[in-house]
């Protein structure tokens, strides 16, 4: 049996970046990865590394926190 907690981490990395008037590449470009990273992360189908998740809130000069939130699931057992 594995537990299934189902947490995700939701995120305002499109609201950021639409805000400083760039396009996916142009912040692909100063985060250090490419432009299908940020489309797929915006999209919430990519929960990126802590490292990057630093970064783009670095880049934005704001906490973690306020760019990426954890959505709390609820405890599941898988069998």
């Amino acid at each position: 049996m594995k537990k299934n907690f189902g947490d995700s981490i939701s995120n305002k990395v499109y609201e950021y970046r639409v805000l400083a008037r760039m396009s996916q590449q142009e912040l692909a470009e100063k985060v250090g990865v490419s432009k299908q990273t940020i489309f797929v992360m915006e999209k919430g189908n990519y929960v990126p590394t802590l490292l990057l998740a630093f970064r783009i809130a670095d880049f934005f000069e704001v906490e973690v926190n306020d760019v990426f939130t954890y959505v709390k699931g609820s405890d599941q057992v898988d069998e």
